[in-house]
């Protein structure tokens, strides 16, 4: 297919821009969205009634001179595989870019606008608000070309240096083995039945990518992960992801530009079971037994932006170099019902149409679930009735962009455990790996195997089957190998 007229003069402009010379531009859109659209995040209807604070895009392009790679980041919950194609397909006809070379990522706030289209999870109920949901998308995803033309427009030399830190007690391990024997995900603040959380500790480091442009305000790349679903209501905000921004930036006197990534946050968040004397401040019990408010965000905001300042001035330097890129497909069993399985397709069917009936109360009262048991026993549901009509395999896409051998950013198309992004940290050939979830894509949860075995939320609702971690870190390391040779 012919590139467009606009695409063809966007990549003279580069080739003539950096000639040779490592470079990095940035761009942000707004995608504030209507009020009236409907919210995803939770297995409830919610329509938005007003504004916490903005919704954007942030982009980052690199260029060697050869090759130009983007790196962007939405508020907004996830974005479905179908939305995140018609972007990437829109990137491209404006730039020119690689396809591989884009790596969209959504930083998971649960109070954004809708830009999943899928309907496997989401009550019915929401075919109201559809027309609204996809006027949305459309501006999204014009929003997302202008980005990325405007950040490729902004391309300067560059110098690259890192540093980490950490946020301490802003991510806290969301699963506990219960006194039954049972694993409950966010079991309620000081549940005398909590026996002990089930996995190891979150991974609290902060990762600092630091990038000098001549002439040009410096970027900053902060990479964090824990799940951005503090605020909750009907209220759009972009959580501690989008709040963080606004700290550094408002901290360095306006005088950068920062970006926050998202990283293997699946089985973490803010949710402090054993809190200290006031820490409980700002926060106050939801619908499903979790405690959140737009204070607390602020305060994760403040935390994680002090960590990122803490290093800022004493960075490490690294090469810049080529940029190199790439898809792999990793190869997964699919998890499915069994029919002599008690939560088989017959009852899947049966509680998913109470739920989507509204008639939640009558589900507890028959079985006994409130709280967040209650959305995971749906949440199961919906998962059994999807994977019924899915082949016994998925192939999940996974992405990487590096420069030269000292930058990589690896990128999952779900919902990664914490220890996934720990272990490929790790082994990683890079100096820096920077982990990005819910990119090019929204596929589920990717947990470990003895999640399967202990239950919770994250296991019951994964469409994957227990190897889903395990082939994710061979195969997200086999392709950071690849891309370091």
């Amino acid at each position: 297919m012919r590139k467009s007229a606009l695409a063809a003069l966007v990549l003279a402009t580069v080739s003539v821009a950096c000639a040779g010379e490592f470079r990095a531009g940035f761009s942000r859109a707004d995608i504030t969205p209507p009020l009236g659209v409907f919210m995803p995040g939770y297995y409830k209807v919610r329509h938005a009634k007003s504004v916490l604070d903005p919704l954007q895009i942030n982009c980052v392009a690199f260029c060697d001179g050869r090759k130009t790679a983007l790196v962007m980041q939405f508020d907004t919950e996830a974005l479905s595989d179908y939305v995140a194609d018609r972007m990437r397909d829109a990137v491209v006809k404006a730039t020119g870019v690689d396809r591989d070379a884009i790596l969209l990522h959504a930083s998971h706030t649960h109070d954004g606008g809708h830009l999943t289209q899928s309907k496997d999870f989401a009550p019915t109920s929401d075919n109201d608000v559809e027309p609204l949901s996809e006027l949305y998308r459309q501006m999204a995803t014009t929003r997302a070309a202008d980005a990325a033309v405007e950040a490729i427009r902004d391309l300067k030399p560059a110098t690259l240096s890192y540093q980490r830190s950490f946020a301490r007690r802003i991510s806290f391990g969301r699963r506990y083995l219960m006194k039954d024997g049972k694993v409950h995900t966010n079991p309620g603040t000081n549940n005398p039945d909590i026996v002990k959380p089930a996995g190891e500790p979150p991974d609290e480091s902060v990762q600092v990518l630091r990038i000098d442009r001549e002439d040009a305000l410096p970027i900053c790349m902060i990479n964090f992960q824990t799940h951005p679903d503090v605020v909750g209501g009907e209220t759009i905000t972009a959580d501690w992801p989008g709040l963080t921004r606004t700290v550094f930036e408002a901290a360095t006197l306006g005088k950068t530009r920062c970006i926050v990534i998202n990283g293997t946050q699946g089985d973490v968040n803010h949710c402090n079971v054993m809190p200290r004397p006031g820490e409980l401040n700002g926060l106050k019990r939801d619908f499903d037994d979790v405690d959140r408010g737009y204070q607390h965000a602020w305060h994760m905001a403040n935390v994680l932006a002090a960590a990122a300042l803490s290093v800022w001035q004493k960075c490490v330097p690294l090469e810049g170099g080529d940029i190199a890129y790439k898809c792999a497909i990793v190869k997964v069993p699919a998890q499915k019902a069994k029919d002599t399985d008690e939560k088989n397709l017959a009852w899947a069917e049966m509680i998913w149409k109470m739920h989507t009936d509204g008639k939640d109360a009558e589900i507890s009262s028959k079985y006994g679930w409130y709280g967040m048991e209650l959305t995971t026993e749906v949440a199961r549901a919906g998962r059994i009735i999807t994977m019924s009509r899915h082949a016994d395999y998925h192939d999940l896409p996974i992405y990487g962009v590096a420069i030269g051998k000292s930058v990589a950013f690896g990128a999952f198309p779900g919902e990664p455990f914490n220890d996934i992004g720990k272990a490929v940290k790790k082994d990683s050939p890079f100096p820096l790996t920077i982990l990005s979830c819910l990119t090019n894509g929204s596929r589920g949860y990717f947990p470990f195997s003895d999640a399967y075995v202990g239950g919770g939320y994250e296991s019951a609702t994964s469409p994957f089957g227990p190897t889903v971690a395990d082939d994710l870190i061979a195969g997200q390391l086999k392709l950071l190998n690849s891309l370091a040779k």
